[in-house]
């Protein structure tokens, strides 16, 4: 779900050009999604190889990063660990979309529905064991290391950008500024398009920079402040937030209440709205499990192995893919990163 403060906030639009140099921790499930969902066939079917196996993560990873390591562009992959128990709603309120949708699918199907049947199939999206455990063998095949989160991804990925490893986030969603990641980038594809939701056509975008810091002194609020926003207007652990509250309407009821928390929630009802303390939910975000102990390391391209997942095991064109693989060997990344401070 996300949490919905888009509107609140500011960005910045940059070029794939602005990023050479840089490292980027990527909140992988969240790409892997947007492949899924988007890189699918006119009647909604993901790409398949010859057996039945579903392919898209592995076209959209391949394509996508194997372009942004030729501008000269490094990644950390992020793969999240176990959801807090705080997400088991979410987690089951997806699940039943994805059933009704499913649904809808077959329904648009028997009446051949091509727009429909895209539009509903893109949000079965499920990432299996299976997907994640190959998305990772092609991850390390590029030689991009990988950091198993103990517990959120997002979160995990935000602290390797406050610690410097990391120059910003990848990622479509804005959780990760709620978790005190200092930079998010959106829309980071070399096309230069993206699907539009729910229809058949793409749409025009750049690159987008967030900052945490720029948003925090144009909002006039703190990081504690704005995981209140966040909250009143819905998170991943309290489903919908408060109702009839919105972004905008948090934020003034900030501005309006302070630091006065206590009284802010018991104002608007929150345990109206849940059954769940406001103070546990806020605790999460400011105390989620993270590792300090993880090593990144960027290895030489393993051809072989790329060639083997996605030829030998997958069906992918072996032209094709050495092209791509003999490519990235001419043009092997410059490793000097540029500092935080380039936009801003």
């Amino acid at each position: 779900m996300g949490t919905p403060i888009t509107d609140i906030l500011t960005s910045k639009e940059i070029m794939i050009q602005d990023l050479k140099g840089k490292i980027l921790a990527v909140d992988s499930y969240n790409m892997l999604y947007q492949f899924l969902s988007s890189i699918r066939q006119a009647d909604g079917t993901p790409l398949m190889d010859s057996k039945g196996q579903i392919t898209s993560h592995l076209t959209g990873l391949f394509n996508r990063i194997t372009k942004l390591m030729l501008e000269e562009i490094r990644f950390v992959f992020v793969f999240d660990g176990e959801a807090p128990e705080l997400k088991k709603a979410e987690r089951d309120r997806r699940k039943k979309l994805k059933l009704e949708a499913q649904n809808k699918y077959e329904e648009a199907k028997e009446r051949e529905d091509l727009e429909d049947m895209k539009k509903y199939a893109s949000r079965t999206s499920r990432l299996t064991e299976d997907i994640i455990e190959e998305a990772k063998k092609l991850v390390k095949a590029l030689g991009m290391p990988i950091v198993e989160a103990p517990s959120e991804g997002e979160a995990q990925a935000a602290y390797l950008v406050e610690k410097g490893d990391c120059y910003a986030i990848v990622s479509q969603d804005t959780d990760s500024l709620i978790f005190g990641a200092p930079l998010v980038i959106k829309n980071l594809t070399i096309s230069g398009k993206r699907k539009a939701i729910n229809k058949l056509t793409y749409k025009t975008v750049n690159p987008e920079l967030i900052s945490l810091s720029e948003n925090l002194n144009l909002l006039g609020v703190t990081h504690e402040q704005l995981i209140i926003i966040a909250m009143l207007s819905g998170t991943d652990y309290n489903i919908g937030g408060v109702k009839g509250i919105g972004s905008k309407k948090a934020l003034n009821l900030v501005m309006t209440y302070g630091n006065d928390y206590d009284k802010l929630f018991q104002e608007v009802g929150w345990k109206n709205n849940f059954e769940t303390e406001w103070q546990e939910v806020f605790y999460l975000f400011k105390n989620i499990p993270i590792k300090t102990d993880y090593e990144l390391v960027w290895n030489p391209v393993d051809e072989e192995a790329i060639i083997d997942l996605l030829v030998n095991k997958h069906d992918f064109n072996k032209e094709r893919v050495e092209k791509t693989l003999e490519k990235l060997m001419k043009g092997k990344p410059n490793k000097n990163q540029k500092g935080l401070g380039d936009f801003f």
